[in-house]
């Protein structure tokens, strides 16, 4: 395996765009004059919901396990995910033929779990709130099966970046200046991915990272100057966010390029989830539309800017989402 042991550059990003090539599926960025207009800005969505797996997680996923070795591969994969990293890895295991092994909280949605164990993977519950997710997989790790880590991962990362290349290229095929572009954060790998990506091309657009109310630990972090976790005993249904608190080299990336990170409501949130599929078609699960929710709440402003919205996955039960639908 091809070691890095520091944060992804812009050339690893490329290369995860090579591996990804034709396998990844190159979202399209989409816009409704209803919103800029109510809003007074532009905004440009990238629908992740639309990606292989119903998220962006797939690339990371892939980018890390193509990176291993025909033996590390052939060893096996193991994860710890709620739900759309267990589903990006189990895609990814299946196109290389490898055995994967996935924590995943016994409390997950069960589209997610459901869809984990379609793509052929093993999964082990645990309790997310009282176990420690990396002891409950150190038994497959003992046995020489490779590790993917949700974010906290040179590779993985660099895999999410692939979005920033799409992101630039397709801004300026529409001949839009990006001012600022606003993404959903749980470990971070997603922002820091993304924010390398289009700093490189653009250094003056913002980058803004978007937490749930209570799981706010990117956004404390980068108040204080370190690592801080969340508070416990919150819970919330942005299942796919809820890490306990930002990762060493995604914080590494993300306290440089980051322009500031705000927390949004659980109603915020809902009304994102309703606006989605009333103005765009899509279905976006609640993790999925906190960046969504951070522009029509206000938190941050869009008016008389060109600003990305990244919708970062759809993954959501249904019955869950048709509560949400009706209010």
């Amino acid at each position: 395996m091809t070691a890095i042991s520091a944060p992804p550059r812009i050339d690893d990003i490329r290369a995860a765009a090579g591996r990804l090539s034709g396998l990844s599926v190159r979202t399209p960025l989409l816009e409704s004059p209803v919103l800029n207009e109510r809003l007074g800005g532009r905004v440009l969505f990238k629908p992740e919901v639309l990606q292989r797996t119903g998220s962006f997680k797939f690339r990371g996923a892939y980018n890390k396990i193509a990176s291993l070795s025909g033996d590390e591969r052939g060893r096996g994969v193991v994860a710890f995910s709620s739900g759309n990293h267990a589903q990006g890895v189990a895609a990814a295991a299946a196109m290389f033929g490898a055995r994967a092994v996935i924590a995943m909280p016994a409390d997950a949605p069960r589209t997610k779990t459901d869809n984990v164990r379609r793509m052929g993977a093993e999964i082990v519950p645990f309790d997310r709130f009282s176990q420690d997710r990396a002891a409950v997989v150190r038994p497959w790790l003992d046995e020489g099966m490779a590790l993917v880590p949700p974010f906290d991962d040179p590779f993985v990362i660099a895999g999410q970046g692939t979005i920033g290349l799409e992101l630039v290229e397709q801004a300026s095929a529409l001949d839009a200046a990006l001012d600022a572009v606003v993404i959903p954060c749980g470990g971070g790998g997603l922002t820091g991915g993304i924010s390398v990506a289009v700093k490189d091309a653009s250094p003056r657009t913002e980058i803004w990272a978007v937490e749930p109310e209570h799981f706010d630990d990117t956004r404390r972090s980068l108040e204080q100057g370190k690592l801080v976790a969340n508070r416990p005993g919150h819970t919330s249904i942005c299942d796919s966010l809820l890490t306990a608190e930002p990762g060493a080299l995604t914080f590494a990336i993300n306290k440089t390029t980051l322009a500031g990170a705000v927390a949004v409501s659980e109603d915020a949130v809902r009304h994102a989830m309703r606006e989605a599929m009333a103005l765009l078609k899509l279905v976006v699960e609640p993790g999925g539309a906190v960046a969504l929710a951070a522009i029509l709440s206000g938190a941050v402003d869009v008016r008389g800017r060109t600003v990305a919205v990244v919708l970062s996955g759809g993954n959501v039960d249904p019955d869950a989402y048709a509560a949400v639908l009706a209010g």
